[in-house]
């Protein structure tokens, strides 16, 4: 034989160790990516924090987008009864 060794069993497992932890981080980036739920919910809380910290430096804007947006609901509801 002309130069050909076995591959050394350290250096094997040493590269079957890395993809296998390359292949875990790369499935928790999928299930992250299609975390749907957790999206909304974080958008969701996103939301609601700009809406109280809006509300703490302008109380009166804040009311009257919520009187405005029952008002239009409450138009869309009575609409569709008639």
């Amino acid at each position: 034989m002309s130069g050909s060794r076995a591959p050394d069993p350290a250096a094997i497992q040493a590269d079957i160790d890395r993809t296998r932890e390359h292949l875990g981080r790369t499935i928790d980036e999928i299930g992250t990516r299609l975390d749907l739920r957790g999206k909304a919910r974080e958008h969701l809380f996103r939301v609601r924090d700009t809406v109280v910290e809006t509300y703490r430096e302008s109380p009166p804007l804040v009311l009257g987008a919520a009187a405005l947006v029952s008002a239009a609901a409450g138009l869309v509801i009575w609409r569709r009864r008639r």
